[in-house]
């Protein structure tokens, strides 16, 4: 009944969302008026051990990328041969037929228009022919749309976002269709050709090698952040973060900045920061991280929220610790800030893999949520199995899809797949 009772309104809400579901979604996650269900629905389906990277929403299709080769039915009754990617429906969770054959990982997708979605990943072939890294593919018939071309040359893509005509595309990559790009380039998202005057100039002195591990676009298109192995942004100084004005023709590099990530964690990471989104309004990003370094005073193993607005040095305003375990997947919804990793407690500054004695830890198994104004963790608590954490969060008008590499969320099973509905 729950299951039924939850269908009809998702909907009737998906009908008065209807021109926001059929165009390509704002790289920021949109709002939610308060905090969602810790009872996921029943309807979604399963992937067969593997991890979901990457969700995307193209109409009323959720697109799941991963490392995987198999997808069960939400009763897991039937099993499906879908390797790296496949699509299910919104509001029933049914097994699309899009079953595009795609050789290596999916880590990145993007919505397209006219039903097509924006793949990224360590891929090398898709359907057979050469498309390295980057793709853009049809729901309809699985088919690579043949006009778009990009191809990075070597490494992989980790982030997507389309914003109108351009597609950001950041990872491990140093030249996309032969011109240089490290780490960050703009496309058309038409052709795949690389925007000439777009050229971030990343570059990680000292570094083994110069990465983007993750980046969101403000919702107005204007700010883009980018975080991972970067240590210069041209001749300026711009340690594992850094802030472009995408709302012109060339990538500019802004003033601000922020001195947070020059602290050290362990020293086996180039970068400890994971992922990064906006809010809603764009007025603030919350970051997320690894690190390996239990401390009341590091950036390690945490959230932590800045302001967008102003020029020159920015401090958190706040900083969520976990005490000691990673935080991967962030999403922002105005109502609430949730993350997921494999961290066992939450508000644990003193704690390290333990809760600080009488300070104030609170358990929250993989999965949390954070009030988006103090920084202090919310009384949501669905609980995760931990494993390696959420890899991705997808924020759709009724509800929060999250993506991770375990079989349990919320005390049910669900296959490194699951929804928690508003």
């Amino acid at each position: 009944m729950r299951r039924r009772l939850f269908a009809a309104a998702l909907t009737s809400a998906a009908l008065i969302c209807a021109p926001l579901l059929g165009a390509p979604p704002a790289a920021a996650d949109m709002a939610q008026p308060r905090v969602v269900s810790a009872n996921p629905v029943d309807f979604t389906p399963h992937v067969v051990k593997g991890t979901v990277w990457a969700l995307a929403v193209v109409g009323d299709t959720v697109v799941v990328g991963g490392s995987f080769e198999q997808v069960q039915d939400h009763a897991r009754t039937t099993t499906y041969n879908r390797k790296n990617i496949f699509a299910y429906g919104l509001r029933d969770g049914a097994i699309r037929s899009f079953a595009p054959t795609v050789d290596g990982a999916v880590y990145a997708l993007s919505a397209g228009t006219d039903g097509t979605v924006y793949t990224g990943g360590s891929f090398r072939t898709v359907n057979g022919t050469s498309q390295r890294g980057l793709a853009r593919l049809r729901l309809s018939d699985s088919t690579r749309v043949s006009g778009f071309t990009a191809k990075i040359n070597w490494g992989d893509v980790r982030a997507l976002a389309v914003r109108g005509s351009r597609l950001y595309a950041g990872g491990t990559f140093s030249a996309v269709n032969g011109v240089t790009r490290v780490g960050l380039a703009r496309l058309n998202t038409t052709s795949g050709a690389v925007d000439s005057g777009f050229d971030a100039k990343l570059s990680a002195p000292g570094l083994s090698r110069t990465r983007v591990e993750h980046f969101d676009v403000s919702p107005d298109g204007t700010r883009l952040v980018a975080i991972g192995a970067l240590l210069k942004v041209g001749t300026a100084a711009r340690t594992q973060i850094a802030m472009f004005n995408t709302s012109g023709a060339n990538a500019a590099v802004m003033s601000w900045y922020t001195d947070t990530y020059k602290a050290k964690c362990k020293d086996v990471f180039d970068t400890y920061l994971r992922q990064v989104k906006f809010s809603p309004d764009g007025s603030y990003f919350v970051v997320t991280a690894t690190g390996q370094a239990a401390s009341p005073t590091l950036p390690c193993d945490a959230a932590a929220r800045f302001n967008t607005a102003g020029g020159g040095k920015h401090n958190p305003v706040w900083i969520q610790r976990t005490g000691g375990d990673s935080l991967y997947g962030v999403a922002v919804t105005g109502s609430a800030v949730y993350v997921g990793g494999h961290q066992r407690y939450m508000d644990n500054p003193y704690g390290t893999d333990d809760t600080g004695p009488g300070k104030g830890a609170v358990k929250r198994e993989g999965i949390g949520a954070i009030n988006p104004t103090t920084g202090k963790t919310m009384s949501w608590n669905p609980g995760r199995e931990r494993g390696e954490g959420v890899r991705v969060f997808q924020v759709v008008p009724n509800g929060l899809i999250v993506g991770s590499d375990t079989d349990h969320l919320g005390g049910e099973y669900h296959g490194s797949l699951g929804m928690f509905p508003i």
